[in-house]
Formats: structure tokens, C-alpha cells, sequence
């Protein structure tokens, strides 16, 4: 094993790690993705990349490290890859120059050599240097985190706004890591290089690095006016909903915790449920009916993941207002993950960028099924008014549609009218939005003695 001399030195301040740790490239076991038969072999040699992961340890315990390296799998699955090998390196920081210790990346390529790979998945955000230094020592291509979540996006976006705002990540995203190759770094647009431009046409110009990110902060300037065109269209509905103060309910949590099956188990919509993550991209907003008859709305929205790219929040923004703006928040909670509560941290982490904190929140420990029973324990303990269902079977789903109902911003203004029968629609509106005590069919119209808000109370008092 070839020894890092940058790994043996440890500083005199902060946390030290052992020599002997951070001296070994730990592998780590059960990382290679099973292939089930033969035409599943064949078929995915020829379409999924081959990957090795690699990651560094430099906080938590070795049990958070193999979490977020099986995170790390389960993302470099869902985006096409066939994964072939994990290696994790303890150090205290992470090289500035290539993420891994320099005699490592040897290391690293002798793996890669020897499986075949074509590609090295990184467990953390890197730079264009770190990028271009390990891919120069390495010999194929290497990709970070955030650049393996944005593919994810990217494959899985369905709707025009959807694709804009993963389009507009990307973009900003790369700008930041833009780098020539060889001779186009200093490729000028001047002379015969501009296509034969001749006498007129010469001079400095720029280089294609420029060029390129000129290119890119003129798509990104458009997709933001597309984007914004957007927001009106969105902005437009949820006027509509606030108008009629119908009360409104967003699903959040992590990715795959199960939020589009809540909705389709809540409200029958019938959205894409499938055991991958971010399946879900585009929100989708379906009405609801308590018991006593009020109607309000329930919205599936992205899922959140560990270290989300903070150019995806970004892009997102629109989207998840939805969350800012709803009266109540489901906090949906995979329970049977080795680690909810770093799951319910990085939701939360999330949502402190986004200002939606102060939003009434609901915890939902779903996946009850097949959770652990001391997990749950565990998790109730620490957030004792957490309600467990089971998306899949329906347990829990009743005491989980009575505690919505029970937080739903409740009407307070008391009337007592007498409705002709030529406005039906305010026996209407009376029905969806009202908490109704009584109502009796006169000679005059409908007698109603309700709880109702004050713009309804409005339209009714002169029939008080």
C-alpha cells in the first residue's frame, strides 16, 4: 500500500484521528450491485455505467459512514450506474486538492483498473480543481454529489417547469466548474480562428472558457423569465385557494419516505409511486373533505435528501413555497431507514432555507410495516405526538385523517341566517367551509346557525 505523507501528518489542535485509520482505504462490504439473471446482466453491461464510490469520513461514527455510503449507492442506482465498489478514507478534512489523500487517488485507480470501471463517484461537493486533479490521476471520469443528485433530477423531471428549474441548476452548477482542455483554454475568437474571419475580423476576442460562460449566464438569464412566467400561473391558483380560504396541507419529507402514497392513500390521486428516489419532482395538489364536510387541499411535494444542492433549493424556490404557504405541514418519516432522525434533520435543514420553520408541522411515521418496533419507540419518545401509518396497508390512516382534521385553521365567526333558496351557492360555500351546528329548510329560505370565516360572514350578514 503506497503511504500518503500528506495523511501522516496530524495537527496539534482539533479533533485527531488515529494514524492507522487514516492511513487505511477501508472497502466497504456489500456495495456491488447484484445482477438477478443473465439477460439482466447482459442488458445492463451494455447500458449502465460501471461506478466506484468513494467517500471520506471525517465526522460521526463509522455507522453514520456506511448510512450515508448506502445513500450514496442507492443514488448512484437510481441514476443508471452499476455500482462495483465502495472505499471510505478516515481523515479529519478532506484534501483541498484532490478529496481523497494523494496516495490514495493510486490507490483508487489500481480499484478502478482492476473492476473495470468507467466512473468514480464522490460523496461530497468538489471544485473544478479537485475535479480536474482526479480525473487527470485517476484516468476516468469523476463526479461529486451534487453533479450525481442533478442527473437524478434531470432524468425524472416530466413537466416544462420541472425541467427549467433542473436545467437552471445544471447551469449554475457548472459555471462554477468550468475547464478547458489542452489548447481550448487559450482558443481565441479573433483571426482565422473566428472561421477565416481575415483583415477586420482579428484581434484579442475570447477564450472558449469565456465564451461558454457568457453562454451560460444568458440561458440561465431565460430560464429565469420562463421560470417567473411560471410563478404567475402558480401564484394565480394559489390566490384562487386563499380567496376561498381553503385551508392547505403539504406533504414534505425525505426522499422515497413514501409521501406520493400518503396522497394516494388520503386522496385517491393516483400519482407515480415507485421505490426509487425523487420520483416524485412536480408537485401535484388535490382537494380533501374532512368528516364534518370542510374541504381543504393536499399537496405532494419534492423530496429532500441529505446536503441538498443548494443550487437545486434554489431553482426549486417556487416550488417549494407550496410549503412556505400551506396552513399545515405532514412531516413524513421513513421509519424503517437505519437513520430517521438524520432523515428528519436534513428535512429540517431544508425547510429552515426555505422560511417555512414556523409553519404548524405533523410528524407522520410511515412504513410502519416493516419499521423496526424499538425504532418507533424511539422516534415517539423523541416526538411524542407523531402519528404512525402505513401508507401501504392503511394502518393508522384514520387516526391520521382526525388529527389533520383536528389542526386545520378552524372558522370562529358565529351567524345565524336565513338563506333565501335562490342562493344556493352560499348553502354551498356553507358546506365546504363552515363548521355547521344546525340547519333547517323555512318559508322564508334555509335557516343555518354555523362557525363560519369572515369573508363568508360578510357575503351572509344581510341575512342575519
Amino acid at each position: 500500500m503506497t503511504a500518503d505523507p500528506e495523511d501522516d501528518f496530524a495537527g496539534h489542535e482539533g479533533d485527531q484521528v488515529e494514524l492507522a485509520d487514516r492511513q487505511a482505504l477501508r472497502r466497504v462490504a456489500g456495495m456491488s450491485t447484484e445482477l438477478e439473471d443473465i439477460s439482466d446482466v447482459e442488458y445492463r453491461r451494455l447500458r449502465l455505467e460501471r461506478v466506484v464510490l468513494v467517500s471520506v469520513w471525517s465526522t460521526g461514527s463509522q455507522v453514520d459512514a456506511d448510512n450515508a455510503m448506502a445513500e450514496l449507492k442507492l443514488l448512484a442506482e437510481t441514476a443508471g450506474s452499476e455500482v462495483l465498489s465502495g472505499l471510505v478514507q478516515r481523515r479529519s478534512t478532506v484534501d483541498p486538492a484532490t478529496y481523497v489523500g494523494s496516495g490514495k487517488v493510486i490507490e483508487i485507480k489500481e480499484v478502478v483498473e482492476s473492476t473495470g470501471a468507467d466512473t468514480v463517484i464522490c460523496d461530497g461537493e468538489l471544485d473544478a480543481a479537485q475535479l480536474r486533479n482526479l480525473e487527470d490521476r485517476i484516468g476516468v471520469k469523476v463526479i461529486d454529489r451534487t453533479g450525481l443528485i442533478l442527473d437524478i433530477f434531470a432524468q425524472h423531471a416530466k413537466s416544462a417547469e420541472g425541467k427549467a428549474q433542473v436545467e437552471m441548476a445544471q447551469l449554475q452548477y457548472l459555471r462554477q466548474r468550468l475547464r478547458g482542455w489542452g489548447g481550448n483554454l487559450s482558443r481565441q475568437a479573433g483571426g482565422r480562428t473566428a472561421g477565416g474571419a481575415g483583415i477586420g475580423g482579428r484581434g484579442p476576442g475570447e477564450t472558449r472558457i469565456e465564451t461558454d460562460r457568457r453562454r451560460i449566464g444568458t440561458r440561465i438569464s431565460q430560464l429565469r423569465r420562463k421560470l417567473r412566467e411560471m410563478d404567475k400561473q402558480r401564484e394565480a391558483k394559489r390566490a384562487e385557494r386563499h380567496r376561498n380560504e381553503v385551508p392547505s396541507v403539504a406533504i414534505v419529507g425525505y426522499t422515497n419516505a413514501g409521501k406520493s402514497s400518503l396522497l394516494n392513500r388520503l386522496t385517491g390521486a393516483g400519482v407515480l409511486v415507485e421505490d426509487a428516489l425523487f420520483a416524485t419532482l412536480d408537485p401535484t395538489t388535490r382537494r380533501s373533505q374532512t368528516d364534518d364536510g370542510r374541504v381543504f387541499t393536499l399537496t405532494d411535494t419534492v423530496g429532500f435528501v441529505r446536503h441538498l444542492p443548494h443550487d437545486l433549493v434554489e431553482a426549486f424556490r417556487s416550488t417549494l413555497e407550496e410549503s412556505v404557504q400551506s396552513d399545515l405541514l405532514l412531516h413524513v418519516v421513513d421509519a424503517s431507514d437505519p437513520d430517521p432522525q438524520g432523515q428528519i434533520d436534513a428535512v429540517r435543514t431544508v425547510l429552515a432555507d426555505i422560511g417555512a420553520l414556523e409553519v404548524p408541522e405533523l410528524m407522520v411515521l410511515n412504513k410502519a410495516d416493516i419499521a423496526d418496533s424499538a425504532t418507533i419507540m424511539a422516534l415517539r419518545a423523541n416526538h411524542p405526538e407523531a402519528v404512525i401509518v402505513s401508507a401501504r396497508t392503511g394502518r393508522g390512516i384514520d387516526a391520521l385523517q382526525a388529527e389533520i382534521e383536528r389542526r386545520l385553521p378552524k372558522p370562529e365567526v358565529p351567524i345565524d341566517a336565513v338563506v333565501p333558496y335562490e342562493r344556493g351557492d352560499l348553502i354551498d360555500r356553507l358546506h365546504k367551509e363552515a363548521l355547521i351546528e344546525s340547519l333547517d329548510h323555512t318559508a322564508e329560505g334555509t335557516h343555518v346557525v354555523a362557525l363560519v370565516r369572515g369573508d363568508l360572514a360578510d357575503e351572509l350578514a344581510q341575512y342575519v
